[in-house]
């Protein structure tokens, strides 16, 4: 069974396209026709948890505002008591394209790897803001990778795929933005094979900012001290 874990805080104005681009996306895969989509509502104060409920997701809840990477665990823990086999990471402002989920799928079964990361960088299909991929991105790549020990051609993509294998060696500790670094390490500490994806990321506006991208070279600073 797939589950689409989606953290999700005060995203009342997108989850419900996001979420009916799962249900109305015509998979040709088999196994993506009974997916399980769950909404992890990190503490809204908006109107999210109803309509994801609404929109036909089971929502899990966070009284309070933990962080994406908490989320992320909580909607992990969950799949796995729930049998999961597979676990798709997707994020809840509408930036992902549904169909990348089945590609990825695919890029998983036939390089039998255990992780898919998703990557900006393999394909044409994302517009980013010039200081973003240009400037911020290539920094965040560097720092990454001497944080964690893998080098990719993205960093900090909330789009992953994850074998039951890989859940259940990986363990999110990081409530925030080191989580993504924290889960990068862990694939290289626990030996996961590994491969990237093109996904594809449409920005509504720029997105983290310059203040939004030293936080998270400062979060992949502080995830150099992740036990």
């Amino acid at each position: 069974m797939i589950f689409v874990i989606v953290p999700a805080y005060n995203e009342e104005k997108s989850i419900g396209r996001v979420l009916g681009g799962f249900f109305e996306t015509q998979f040709k895969d088999e196994s993506l026709k009974n997916m399980k989509v769950v909404v992890v509502d990190d503490g809204s104060i908006d109107n999210t948890v109803q309509i994801a409920s609404q929109a036909g997701a089971t929502v899990l809840r966070h009284e309070i505002n933990r962080g994406q990477g908490a989320a992320l665990q909580t909607g992990n823990e969950y799949a796995l008591e729930q049998g999961a086999s597979i676990v798709v990471h997707f994020d809840a402002d509408g930036q992902f394209n549904p169909v990348d989920i089945e590609s990825g799928l695919m890029t998983m079964k036939n390089k039998g790897v255990d992780v898919v990361l998703g990557s900006r960088f393999l394909d044409n299909r994302s517009k980013m803001p010039w200081s973003k991929k240009y400037l911020l991105l290539p920094i965040s790549r560097f720092v990454n990778r001497l944080l964690t020990g893998l080098k990719l051609t993205d960093a900090h993509n909330g789009f992953r795929i994850l074998s039951r294998k890989a859940l259940q060696k990986i363990n999110i500790s990081q409530d925030r933005m080191a989580h993504n670094s924290e889960i990068v390490k862990q694939i290289k500490q626990h030996n996961l094979l590994f491969a990237e994806h093109p996904v594809e990321v449409v920005y509504a506006e720029y997105g983290q900012g310059v203040g939004g991208g030293l936080k998270i070279l400062q979060d992949l600073l502080a995830a150099k001290f992740l036990r």
